[in-house]
Formats: structure tokens, C-alpha cells, sequence
């Protein structure tokens, strides 16, 4: 059994503590991102999961509006803990094979990059399924590396949780199953305790499983999808994108924790992961997955791979100033690129919004609001009562109805994802204000549809929105009953 030295309280609470910070500091500047304006319109309508993923994330984007009001400070509270408690299970991850402090406060140092701040920042289902999956992993790991089966049953109670925030643990599962067979220790595979910890898994996932069986299994149909839309840009980005999830200069740290899981003989027994992780790369490229369903491995690797890097940096000062700065570019530049650090009038200027769309994504609510008010405001009196507001995606519909309300605006419908099952518009709306990216003559639901604005954040942020016209429909061609189904997609 590979020796272990104490978890490094101080030296990782700091790195957990400054991540910490940075978020609280960042935490409510700009504005909502439009996956957490989506989750507040689902999360007000509980269910057992939605047709685009599972309930956990909107249920708890809902909970946070319940307990601390309405705001967007309130819906990220979640994330600074789930990316603090990250730090700690990274660095638990290096302490399992021999990391010392100076390992394991490197590999808490992996949330202070691109990828984990973002979803920290960011209430997504991201910053969830790393400290889930990183709980399996790390079961996993202290099962083979103790010799301790009984920790199958606590990697199964991790995965049947994950399950409730995102299916994609299933693929951790599948690709370290395929790595067993090929390099073992294959004789795992006929033990007890890890098919009870299969069976634990199922169990506890159970509700998630039924709701997608009675459902005609949804997100089967949201990962086509997917696949049909963004699948080219996925399987280009999948490679580079593994490069700067945690910043290029951390690259060999986690390359060094695939080549130390073949290397050393004691870690033999968890040499699974070193293949479970190409192996992840295929079948994503095969289903065109996105490119950040792998985070939750690379990051336990980039932990790995902090043992034979300090192990590398001996006593030779030259080298323990050069990770030094390392660190500080890599994560200082990440902190700059993925939080929303810069002043919002000055952003549009740099590549930030081009590095990170989900910077971009925060831009221009209220002022895209702004102008679709003006339209409603401009309809003659009598067509006020019989008017609604449709949009094409989730973000517009979701500011609209976080900033609209308040300003007067009538209720907001979409077709995609799961705001379609919400339903149409009551038959009584014969008038619509439509915020599209498209053509609306495409739908054929109107005899006709002017257009009244251009939809601008000001910022000079290029961001999906800076395409959009609001126009002004009428003359249904049929019921909404008829033509709702029209309207959905799924994106």
C-alpha cells in the first residue's frame, strides 16, 4: 500500500480560500449567464428531470431563490463551495498516492484555472459533476489502492447522486470498466463489492431512470441533438480544448500523471485511469460530446500528475521558481479570461468575449429587455391585452422573464428545450412580439411579421443576441394547439 502523508489543512485551504475569494469578489458582476436565467423559468416547475438534463441544477438554482431572493449573487452561492470542496478532493486525490503538501497544494491549484472558475462563476451543472466525479474517482482509487472494496459502495452512492445533476458520470464509469479489461486488475471485475456498488448506483438513481423511461427517454434525444447542431465544433475542439481547459502551462503536469499511472508498479492497480481517459476522447469524438465531459478525469490526472512534479523539482531552486511562476501566469491569466474581471465597458475590446463565451453570455440583459419593451410599448392600446412575448432560445425568454415582469411586459413562451412543455400561448393572443434569430416566415404560424428592432447590448460584445430582430406577428394561420409543435427544438 502506497504510504500517505497527513492532507495538507493549511497550504490547500489556502488555494481552496483564494478560489473562494475570487468568486465572492466576481460574484455578481454583469449579469446572469443565459444557462442560469433558463434554470430559474424550469426550476420554478419542479419535476423529477427535464428533457434537456436531470433536475438537480434547477432545483437548486431554486432553492437558492427561495432561501436568499431573487438575484444572481444568490443563485452562485453554490458554486464557491462546490469549487472550494474541488481544491480538497484534488489534493486528496494526490495525498492517495504519496503526495506530500507542496503535491497536494499543487493539485488543489487546479481549480484556479479556466474551466473550474467558469463553472464556480457560473451556476451550470459543471461545478457538481466535477466534485462528483472526483468523489468517484477517488473511492475508486482508495478501493484499489487499499486494497478497501468496501469503497465501491461509496464510489456507487457518488455515481447514483450524479446522476441527478448530469448522466455523463456513466461515461467515467464505462471508460474505467474498458481500462480494467484491458490492463486490470480484471479480477475486480467479478468482485462483490463492486456490483454492489453497481447495484447502489442504480438504486439511488432509480427515480432519475424511471422518469427518463417514461418519458421516451429524453435525453437520448437532447444528446442528438446536440450532436446534429454543435457536433462539428465539438469533435474540432475536443483536442485543443483539453490543452487550455487547465491552462497550457499545467498541460505537463497532467501528462506527467499519465505516464507515472504506467510507470510506477504500485500504481498498477489504478493504471485503468490512464486509459479510461484516451479511451473517454474516442467515444466523445465517436458521439461528438462535448469537449468539457472529460474535466472531471483530466482534472484527477492533473492531481496525478502533481506527485511526479515535485518529485521533479527536488532541491533545485532554478526549478521551484520556475513552477512558481507557472502558477501565477497560468491561473492569473486564467482568473482574468474567465471571470468577469474587466470593467464591461472595456470588454468588448479585448479577446476575452472570443475566449469565453460564457463571459459573453453574461452581456446586455437588461438593455436587450430595454428594447424589446419598446416595441411592446408602441403597440396600439387595444392590442396590449391580446399580446405575448415568444422568443427562439432560452436566454431571451429567461431575461424577459426575470427583467419584464417588473417593467410590465406581458408572458413569455419558447419551444426549446424544456420550456416547450410549459405550453403555448392561450388562444386569446392574437398579437405576438417575436425575438428571433431566424426568419419568421420560415414557421408559417403568422400571415405576417414586421420587424421593429435590432436587438444591441451597447457593449460591443458579440454574443448571440446581436443577432436577433424583435418583430411584431399577427394573423395565426391556426390555433397554438396546431402550431406550437412548430416551435420546438432542441439546442
Amino acid at each position: 500500500m502506497t504510504p500517505r502523508a497527513p492532507l495538507a489543512w493549511k497550504p490547500v485551504g489556502a488555494v481552496a480560500g483564494a478560489a473562494f475569494l475570487v468568486l465572492l469578489l466576481t460574484i455578481g458582476r454583469y449579469d446572469y449567464h443565459r444557462d442560469e436565467l433558463y434554470f430559474r423559468m424550469v426550476g420554478a416547475h419542479p419535476k423529477w428531470g427535464y428533457v434537456d438534463q436531470p433536475p438537480f441544477t434547477p432545483l437548486m438554482v431554486r432553492g437558492c431563490i427561495e432561501l436568499f431572493g431573487d438575484t444572481v449573487w444568490a443563485i452562485r452561492i453554490p458554486g464557491l463551495f462546490f469549487i472550494a470542496g474541488a481544491a480538497f478532493l484534488l489534493a486528496l486525490v494526490a495525498r492517495e498516492i504519496g503526495g506530500g503538501a507542496l503535491a497536494q497544494t499543487l493539485a488543489a491549484a487546479g481549480v484556479l484555472t479556466t474551466f473550474p472558475l467558469v463553472a464556480g462563476h457560473i451556476t451550470i451543472t459543471a461545478a457538481p459533476d466535477l466534485v462528483m466525479w472526483l468523489l468517484v474517482i477517488l473511492s475508486l482509487m482508495r478501493a484499489l489502492l487499499r486494497d478497501s472494496p468496501r469503497y465501491f459502495l461509496w464510489a456507487g452512492l457518488f455515481a447514483g447522486i450524479a446522476l441527478y445533476n448530469k448522466h455523463l458520470v456513466i461515461l467515467l464509469l464505462l471508460t474505467f470498466a474498458a481500462g480494467l479489461l484491458a490492463v486490470g486488475p480484471r479480477g475486480v471485475l467479478a468482485t462483490k463489492w463492486l456490483w454492489a456498488g453497481a447495484g447502489i448506483a442504480v438504486i439511488v438513481g432509480l427515480p432519475n431512470l424511471l422518469y427518463q423511461i417514461a418519458n421516451d427517454f429524453p435525453q437520448i434525444h437532447m444528446a442528438g441533438a446536440l450532436a446534429e447542431n454543435k457536433g462539428d465544433d465539438a469533435r474540432i475542439t475536443l483536442l485543443p480544448l483539453q490543452l487550455l481547459w487547465l491552462g497550457p502551462f499545467f498541460v505537463p503536469v497532467w501528462v506527467a500523471g499519465l505516464v507515472t499511472l504506467w510507470r510506477r508498479p504500485e500504481l498498477r492497480p489504478v493504471r485503468a485511469f490512464a486509459v479510461a481517459y484516451p479511451l473517454m476522447l474516442v467515444l466523445l469524438f465517436v458521439i461528438a460530446g462535448q469537449p468539457y465531459y472529460s474535466f472531471g478525469l483530466l482534472a484527477a490526472l492533473f492531481a496525478i500528475g502533481a506527485v511526479p512534479t515535485v518529485r521533479w523539482l527536488g532541491d533545485r531552486t532554478a526549478r521551484r521558481w520556475l513552477l512558481g511562476a507557472a502558477v501565477v501566469v497560468n491561473c492569473g491569466v486564467a482568473i482574468v479570461s474567465s471571470l468577469p474581471v474587466l470593467p464591461i465597458g472595456v470588454v468588448g475590446d479585448t479577446p476575452v468575449p472570443a475566449m469565453n463565451q460564457g463571459i459573453s453570455d453574461e452581456i446586455g440583459w437588461p438593455r436587450y429587455v430595454a428594447q424589446v419593451k419598446a416595441v411592446y410599448d408602441a403597440l396600439p392600446a387595444e392590442d396590449k391585452p391580446r399580446t405575448v412575448l415568444l422568443t427562439g432560445n432560452y436566454g431571451e425568454a429567461g431575461s424577459l422573464d426575470r427583467y419584464g415582469k417588473p417593467l410590465g411586459l406581458p408572458d413569455v413562451y419558447s419551444g426549446q428545450n424544456e420550456l416547450w412543455y410549459l405550453g403555448p400561448p392561450p388562444e386569446s393572443a392574437t398579437v405576438v412580439v417575436l425575438v428571433s434569430q431566424g426568419d419568421p416566415a420560415r414557421s408559417k404560424a403568422f400571415g405576417s411579421c414586421e420587424e421593429r428592432a435590432h436587438l444591441d447590448n451597447g457593449y460591443g460584445v458579440d454574443n448571440e443576441e446581436q443577432t436577433a430582430r424583435v418583430y411584431v406577428c399577427r394573423d395565426r394561420t391556426g390555433t397554438w394547439a396546431e402550431l406550437w409543435p412548430r416551435f420546438q427544438h432542441f439546442d
